[in-house]
């Protein structure tokens, strides 16, 4: 009888101090991790803050004939290798050509050239000018050489036609447009509205 109290008497002191140890174990280790982390949060805090995220992006220019370009977009990432190319995110365009007629472009990307002003604007490229609108996912467009080159899955609209294309290269100058297909065999696809 004697030997059972005191085996049990030493069981309940081995568990109370295997929970003391395993206790005293998780307390401290927690203690340090509060204390490493705390550490690590001054240590970030001496780190000075480094970022090219620009928001709300806006750029406006005229050329020498008087035409105006605006440009604006949600978020731009300045290239850190090149501090004149902007990368955008949701991208709206307003040319306003000095004939005071307007286009409207609008893409979910852009790359944005602050030094010449030439932008490229992909996936869901939207483009209204007049009474035409074209869908793409590629246009390159640049007031040096006077050019819009849309490309990749061209959809060309008007009030009479809707016109599939490779490409539709505009010259915004003179409003000459070419249209036409990268393979040979391949037509221009126009339809009537009517």
């Amino acid at each position: 009888m004697f030997d059972k109290r005191i085996g049990i008497i030493f069981l309940i002191f081995v568990f109370i101090a295997s929970l003391i140890y395993f206790f005293n174990l998780n307390f401290f280790k927690e203690t340090k991790n509060v204390e490493t982390m705390k550490q690590q949060r001054v240590e970030d805090e001496n780190i000075p803050y480094n970022s090219n995220i620009i928001k709300d992006v806006n750029y406006s220019t005229k050329d020498t004939d008087g035409n105006e370009y605006i440009i604006n977009a949600l978020l731009g990432e300045i290239d850190y290798a090149n501090s004149n190319i902007i990368f955008l995110t949701n991208v709206t365009a307003t040319i306003i050509l000095n004939n005071l007629e307007k286009i409207e472009i609008k893409s979910d990307y852009g790359k944005y050239n602050s030094d010449n002003y030439d932008t490229i604007f992909s996936k869901n490229v939207t483009i209204n000018y007049l009474e035409n609108e074209i869908e793409s996912e590629y246009l390159d467009f640049s007031l040096e050489r006077n050019s819009m080159i849309i490309s990749r899955n061209v959809i060309y609209k008007n009030l009479k036609n809707v016109l599939n294309a490779d490409v539709v290269e505009i010259n915004i100058k003179t409003k000459d447009t070419k249209i036409f297909m990268y393979e040979k065999e391949k037509k221009v696809n126009i339809k009537s509205k009517n």
